[in-house]
């Protein structure tokens, strides 16, 4: 169903205890983009802004429910997953939003809450619309802060807030939960599509078969999972920041270059790292087109305020789900 933004009332004392009380809040603005918390901008009689993050049910499209920071693959969505998540970027040396407060008392607001920077440079998304070529030379930014990513090993498979807390790995791989997770996917889409209902039966196969060729591994570094370019910002000198960092975890890198590679298309290239594991890939491309069928059919049949552009997505992905099949039969 629809949800009602939060308004200038609302956010005002967090505002306060975020910014201080010698310029008074003057108008907030929900941003588009956020579908797990709302994201919306701060801006003060001064004109200077920050960003809030509101985490509570009344801003999550997909009424998933709290995280389970035991699972990988729960929904990343909390403060906490976000703290330990920022925490963990800036100790590799990867920038993300500045940190200005975290309140998770609901004092001031009704639901978990932080403040960050707002960043003036726009999205990297936006700017290889603008200036493809200027923007793809942007891109070797980030490819350096994927590297050092790459170069960080985790202690163990499973969610970075988990993890290190003390937390237990998973008991099971992570290509093993992944074809879990590709097989639920694939029986949520047959339910909602009935081309990938008549072929099921083939791209259940392929799964298992994919996921079979793959060999245990116990090194895993930190994978944001959604790594796309409206998920990179610029700051004012063009340096990249991530953003939407809640559901990093420790698992395979093939993770986050199977959802690269379909996020950034022509552009790949430039982000594209030597050693990856071809089976890994495979499998987690299959799983990705899946999960981004299933997702967005969920979310165009749930009151998501944007329903044509999830039936976009998911029929894109329809199709880059069964011509993969088509390729391998």
């Amino acid at each position: 169903m629809a949800r009602t933004p939060l308004t200038r009332d609302d956010l005002a004392p967090l505002a306060r205890a975020a910014l201080g009380r010698a310029h008074p809040l003057t108008s907030v603005t929900r941003l588009r983009g956020g579908s797990r918390k709302g994201v919306y901008r701060l801006t003060r009689d001064d004109g200077s802004t920050a960003v809030a993050y509101v985490w509570s049910p009344d801003e999550d499209q997909w009424d998933a429910g709290p995280s389970d920071p035991r699972d990988p693959f729960s929904p990343g969505t909390g403060l906490g997953l976000f703290t330990a998540a920022h925490a963990r970027l800036t100790a590799v040396g990867v920038r993300t939003p500045r940190l200005l407060y975290a309140d998770g008392t609901h004092t001031r607001l009704a639901a978990d809450a932080a403040v960050v920077e707002d960043l003036p440079g726009g999205s990297l998304a936006r700017a290889l619309e603008r200036d493809p070529r200027a923007g793809r030379a942007a891109l070797e930014r980030p490819a350096g802060a994927l590297a050092r990513l790459r170069a960080h090993h985790g202690p163990g498979f499973g969610k970075v807030a988990h993890i290190d807390g003390g937390g237990e790995p998973s008991a099971l791989p992570c290509e093993r939960l992944v074809a879990d997770g590709a097989l639920r996917s694939l029986a949520e889409a047959a339910a909602r599509d009935e081309r990938i209902a008549a072929a099921r039966g083939e791209l259940d196969a392929l799964v298992r078969e994919l996921a079979a060729a793959v060999r245990p591994r116990a090194r895993h570094s930190p994978v944001h999972g959604e790594l796309g370019p409206d998920h990179v910002l610029l700051d004012a000198d063009g340096h990249p920041v991530l953003i939407d960092v809640e559901g990093l975890l420790y698992a395979d890198a093939e993770w986050e270059h199977a959802f690269l590679r379909i996020r950034f298309g022509s552009h790949y290239g430039v982000l594209r790292a030597p050693g990856l594991d071809e089976h890994r890939l495979r499998l987690y491309r299959l799983a990705t087109h899946l999960s981004l069928v299933s997702g967005p059919l969920r979310l165009a049949e749930g009151g998501f305020p944007h329903p044509e552009g999830m039936r976009a997505i998911a029929e894109h992905h329809i199709g880059q789900t069964l011509s993969l099949l088509r390729t391998v039969s």
